[in-house]
């Protein structure tokens, strides 16, 4: 069956003013479902784009990449579509809360959009919240939240479609120290209570330590750090 996520000579390049700039060069890498995965790296060496081929916001130039068997990019558009939309969980560095709803409505905005029972929704969201150490803040909306409280609310949409897969990308980087090690924390948490797979890319080399697997991007590949 292999591992639950297998990478395989992938390779990525941009082309800035004419010149080729080869970013992933040949990463091949296997995790195992319900591992949790850090990755370092120094400014630049392509640990967002690595990310960004992982949740297939991004295409590589060449190589494969398989959940579970299944070969990701021979999918059509539909078919990849759903993959993310039901197996991939997101957090970013910028939060990116819709300012106008509640702390719940952010939360359950992934099943809103997809159209699904409202009040059941609102529901889970609920409960997500809670789970994160939010459930006095509900009915809050972003701009009454701290940062390292939009963040969690962040991690809670993230986790609202229920993924196998979750993506963070410097989740603490906007973060003070103390408030960033509660995100990890957190991380921690989730990746062990809900046997959650995860990857998450951090400037932060202490951080990282805590991780239980670690990586490196280190001139286009991946190696252990």
């Amino acid at each position: 069956m292999g591992a639950f996520l297998e990478l395989k000579e992938v390779h990525k390049a941009y082309f800035l003013h004419g010149k080729r700039i080869d970013v992933l060069r040949g990463v091949s890498l296997d995790i195992e479902k319900g591992e949790l995965v850090s990755l370092v790296g120094a400014s630049g060496s392509g640990k967002s784009t690595f990310l960004h081929v992982v949740g297939t916001l991004d295409a590589p130039a060449a190589g494969t990449m398989r959940y579970q068997g299944r070969s990701v990019f021979d999918m059509n558009d539909a078919e990849l579509a759903e993959y993310r939309n039901r197996t991939i969980g997101f957090v970013f560095q910028s939060h990116y809360l819709l300012p106008e709803f509640t702390a719940a409505e952010n939360v359950a905005m992934p099943a809103l959009i997809q159209r699904q029972d409202r009040v059941m929704s609102l529901r889970r969201a609920k409960e997500l919240l809670e789970r994160v150490g939010l459930g006095a803040r509900v009915e809050h909306r972003p701009g009454e939240l701290s940062g390292g409280e939009s963040q969690r609310v962040a991690l809670a949409r993230a986790l609202m479609l229920a993924p196998s897969l979750l993506l963070a990308d410097e989740p603490t980087g906007n973060l003070d120290p103390t408030t960033g090690e509660g995100i990890h924390q957190l991380l921690r948490e989730v990746n062990r209570d809900l046997g959650l797979t995860a990857v998450v890319v951090t400037h932060n080399e202490v951080l990282a330590q805590s991780m239980p697997r670690r990586l490196r991007l280190l001139d286009g590949r991946v190696q252990a750090a």
